[in-house]
């Protein structure tokens, strides 16, 4: 195996990249399972807006995070969907990328020094079976 892992590492950065900033937009606008649960026994409209009945989605609050920079899969302040969906899937990839490799960074093994010896049970620092010369004369 190779000692250099920065190709697969910059090209698995570039399809997460290009996943998150062009793919991501092609995504289903349908609600998923749970949001459609939520809607059982209500009736809504063509924009998703509850109508009437009665249904667990009527006591959904806005998140505390709902006017956060990246809500909603969108970067606030950008005003092109496409634009605004890709760019905060990039923003999530790097920042996220930043974060793991600084956790990487900070917690890797570092290897062993020139002059460490592996630990032996003689204390001696010399492999099992291998003679060690003696340096006191």
């Amino acid at each position: 195996m190779s000692k250099r892992p920065w190709p697969f590492v910059l090209g698995g950065l570039l399809v997460a990249l290009l996943l998150a900033g062009v793919v991501s937009n092609y995504a289903s606008p349908h609600p998923d399972g749970l949001d459609s649960s939520l809607l059982k026994g209500c009736t809504v409209n063509a924009d998703d807006e509850i109508t009437g009945g009665s249904c667990p989605a009527q006591q959904a609050k806005q998140h505390e995070l709902g006017d956060s920079p990246l809500a909603d899969y969108g970067v606030r302040g950008v005003t092109n969907g496409f634009l605004s969906t890709g760019l905060s899937g990039v923003i999530g990839v790097l920042l996220t990328f930043a974060l793991g490799g600084g956790l990487f960074w900070l917690t890797r093994r570092r290897g062993a020094g020139p002059d460490a010896r592996p630990d032996t049970p003689d204390g001696t620092g010399a492999a099992p079976g291998t003679a060690r010369a003696n340096s006191a004369g």
